[in-house]
């Protein structure tokens, strides 16, 4: 049986430096839905990359008295290694320097005009520099870019547009007929009421005043405008085709089911995007996720604030899992989340060593001092016994409709109900008093099976969120048996089983010294 596609995109990445934390959460959430997908038997595409063009990359790289080539391969290399730092499982890393892609804009870009949906005509306005994108006096906030905070200057120039004005009805139509297209239902009704329903204004889509990008075939002065050159990626790279001739990657995993993006380069992806598809004849994605932010403390990370955290510092700190833990744990479904020093020590205190770690440690440690290691099948159930296999054996269904709505934290939430339940459990068997008493070894053996087995399903669900910490279990554990099929019953600890010597997942961490380390280290990384 063919397995149902699920094609899954990150933003891409804006190449003008090192991404931090807040871009790179959106490549670890993106990697736990794919990674989710893919232990429930999904054919997964899971493409990411970055967006190397415009005018702010041609600026930065004279500035580093580099050519925008040279510029961009140096962030590329270092966006990917941070991807990789962070275990993504992505399937493709694209840039939109490569040369079969432009190819494709610039046959996009003269389609479009060929149609009428791209015209000539003028543009006279304020512009940022930074965020490379026009407004009108009335989108100012305090007389400043409504989306960085920097200063606009008056820029006029001849220019092609995207007539979206054309397509506004059709857009408001599409977006109130399908009720899932935009999530969360906030970013939805921010869209239609602050952008479509007023009326659309065609967007600029070429630039003549520098040269760092697709060129328009037709008219040489011109350079493809970043934003259509941004997100034809999503179907260029998969072989989409002007004149039809698409690759069969393109006629599998098109439309895409989820494109996962940051709340706000939403108007892009929901009124520009759909526009182009739309005119170029193409199925919409199914589903836009504009996530929220992480904040430092209060604030929103920027560059010009310099209150940014890397990510892998905060590898290099606290460990991938636990770092992967506090992104996917502690960013709320459709608010914006905080990130703090002081609170991650919290979270993995709280979470990963006491809840998980030292659950993993004692069960393990038990199996060892008691059975010297081996594990054979319960023969003295008990009422408590049923009631944790009954919590454990519905987790799974719990998870998978979380999932699928993609709130993600509550998901794992679901994971750590089973492991916090086990904390529970053997408060409430004492196995350490069961083992005092000989004719008490049956008993004791089906408490321990419980305690394995409910860890093990626990472990099978953490691989698409902790895969290195799933991983782990697994081995001590000594069992192969990860998949989600075994989810079903509660038998998959099979019998002569050793595991192997308990090791802890995480150290808990004293704040002091703690805090200490990192002032050290970010010292020394300066």
């Amino acid at each position: 049986m063919e397995k149902e596609k699920y094609y899954i995109s990150t933003a891409i990445t804006y190449t003008s430096g090192k991404p931090h934390v807040g871009n790179t959460y959106e490549i670890v959430l993106a990697d736990a839905i794919a990674r989710y997908k893919r232990l429930m038997g999904y054919d997964v595409y899971f493409q990411t990359g970055t967006d190397e063009h415009g005018e702010k990359i041609e600026l930065k790289a004279k500035e580093k008295n580099q050519l925008p080539q040279e510029f961009v391969d140096d962030v590329a290399l270092e966006v990917r290694r941070i991807w990789d730092t962070m275990n993504t499982s992505y399937d493709k890393f694209v840039r939109t320097t490569n040369p079969a892609h432009k190819e494709m804009v610039s046959k996009i870009f003269e389609r479009l005009y060929q149609q009428g949906a791209i015209y000539k005509g003028r543009y006279e306005g304020l512009y940022c520099t930074p965020c490379e994108s026009f407004f009108t006096e009335s989108q100012l906030i305090d007389g400043k870019c409504p989306d960085c905070g920097r200063e606009v200057h008056k820029a006029s120039e001849e220019a092609y547009f995207l007539k979206l004005s054309k397509y506004s009805k059709w857009l408001e139509e599409y977006i109130e007929s399908h009720p899932d297209f935009i999530q969360p239902i906030s970013r939805k009704n921010e869209i239609m009421n602050n952008f479509i329903k007023p009326g659309l204004q065609d967007l600029c889509v070429s630039r003549t005043s520098f040269k760092w990008g697709v060129p328009v075939t037709f008219d040489e002065a011109h350079v493809v405008y970043v934003w259509i050159d941004a997100l034809s990626n999503y179907i260029t790279f998969l072989g989409y085709d002007v004149d039809g001739n698409h690759a069969e990657s393109f006629n599998h995993y098109w439309p895409a089911d989820l494109h996962l993006i940051g709340k706000d380069i939403l108007r892009f992806h929901t009124i520009y995007w759909p526009v182009m598809l739309h005119a170029l004849g193409l199925e919409l994605p199914k589903k836009i996720f504009g996530h929220p932010w992480i904040l430092l403390g209060e604030d929103k990370m920027s560059k010009s604030k310099g209150n940014i955290m890397y990510a892998d510092d905060l590898v290099s700190l606290f460990g991938i899992d636990a770092i992967r833990y506090y992104m996917l744990h502690e960013i709320p479904f459709s608010s914006d989340g905080t990130i703090t020093y002081e609170l991650i020590i919290e979270r993995i205190n709280s979470d990963l060593a006491n809840i998980l770690g030292n659950l993993v440690n004692r069960t393990v440690s038990m199996v060892n001092k008691y059975f010297d290691g081996e594990i054979t099948k319960p023969t003295a159930m008990e009422a408590i016994d049923e009631e944790l296999r009954t919590l454990v054996l519905e987790t799974p269904a719990k998870v998978d409709e979380l999932m699928n709505e993609l709130r993600v934290a509550d998901a794992i939430d679901e994971v750590f109900n089973i492991f916090r339940r086990c904390n529970k459990y053997i408060d409430e068997t004492m196995p350490w008093v069961l083992a005092k008493e000989d004719d008490k070894k049956d008993r004791l053996m089906t408490v321990l099976y419980h305690l394995v087995e409910s860890i093990r399903h626990g472990a099978v669900l953490l691989q698409a969120f902790l895969p290195d910490t799933a991983d782990e279990i697994f081995r001590q554990l000594n069992t192969g048996n990860r998949y989600m099929e075994s989810l079903k019953d509660f038998n998959g600890f099979d019998s002569g089983i050793k595991v192997k010597t308990a090791t802890p997942l995480f150290a808990r961490l004293k704040k002091e010294e703690k805090l200490q380390e990192i002032e050290e280290f970010l010292k020394n990384n300066e």
